[in-house]
Formats: structure tokens, C-alpha cells, sequence
């Protein structure tokens, strides 16, 4: 007896939403590590703090409070990473201009040069493999783009 055609395919599974989710899932996690892999292998820095970096890159001054809440992650998580950061020249702390009980996060020239290299780095990567791709994929890929970065922050 062969159970080959109950087997799900990946065109039977992508039918439904849960299988969507699960082949995006894969996908997204995958792509993610190979970028994680193409970091340049001088950057100590983890993956989280690279995240702070970003985030403070993108928004300006955060407090600590806020910058967790970006990161998904608890305030004491988001201190020890901040800490590490600033101990390691990275950002600066700071007070803030309105509620003495808060510290306000800044990017200092090295965090921000340290960031820019490792997206350089991996924007290369990604460039050389989307080259690679036929005119339509690229065009699935740009048109996805702002759905995923949708769910990403939803």
C-alpha cells in the first residue's frame, strides 16, 4: 500500500493559511540565520544588541523603557544589554530632558559605524543573491516586502 499521495505536498499544504504560515515560518527563520552567518566575523556583538543599535539608529534617543518595548524584550533585559553596550563605547546614557527618573540611550560614532558595516555586509550578500533571481521573483519580493515588515511589527 503507498502512501505517497497522501503525503502533503508543498502545493497542497501553501493552500490553506496554517500552511502558509508554516512554509513563511521556515523560510523567514532561514533567511534570517544565513544573514546572521554573513555578519562580519570581527562583530562580537550579538544579534539582540545589533537589534538596539538598529532600533536606535532608526528612532534617535530611546529611553530604556522604550527601547525594550521595540525589542519586545523586559526593561531588566533591555538595562544589561544597554549596559554591555555602553561599557563597550556604543551608545551613551544619559539623562532625560524631562523626567530625571528616566535614562535616555544614544548612539555614539562607533555604535552607529559598527551597525552600518554589518548591514553593508549583509546588504551585499542579499543584493548578489536577489541578482541571482529571475525580473518576476524580484518583483514578488518587493511587492511582499512591505507585508512582511507589516506582520514583522504587527
Amino acid at each position: 500500500m503507498s502512501y505517497a499521495n497522501d503525503m502533503p505536498t508543498v502545493e497542497k499544504v501553501a493552500r490553506t493559511d496554517a500552511g502558509l504560515a508554516s512554509e513563511l515560518r521556515v523560510s523567514v527563520m532561514r533567511l534570517r540565520r544565513r544573514l546572521a552567518n554573513e555578519r562580519d566575523p570581527a562583530n562580537e556583538l550579538s544579534m539582540n544588541a545589533m537589534a538596539v543599535l538598529g532600533a536606535l539608529y532608526r528612532n534617535g534617543d530611546l529611553s530604556v523603557g522604550e527601547l525594550a518595548g521595540h525589542e519586545r524584550v523586559q526593561p531588566p533585559s533591555m538595562t544589561r544589554t544597554v549596559s554591555c553596550l555602553a561599557d563597550d563605547g556604543y551608545v551613551v546614557r544619559g539623562s532625560h530632558p524631562t523626567d530625571r527618573r528616566q535614562v535616555v540611550v544614544s548612539l555614539t560614532d562607533l555604535g552607529r559605524e559598527t551597525l552600518l558595516a554589518d548591514r553593508r555586509r549583509r546588504d551585499q550578500w542579499l543584493a548578489q543573491r536577489l541578482r541571482e533571481l529571475t525580473p518576476d521573483e524580484r518583483a514578488a519580493l518587493r511587492a511582499a516586502a512591505p507585508i512582511l515588515e507589516r506582520l514583522a511589527t504587527s
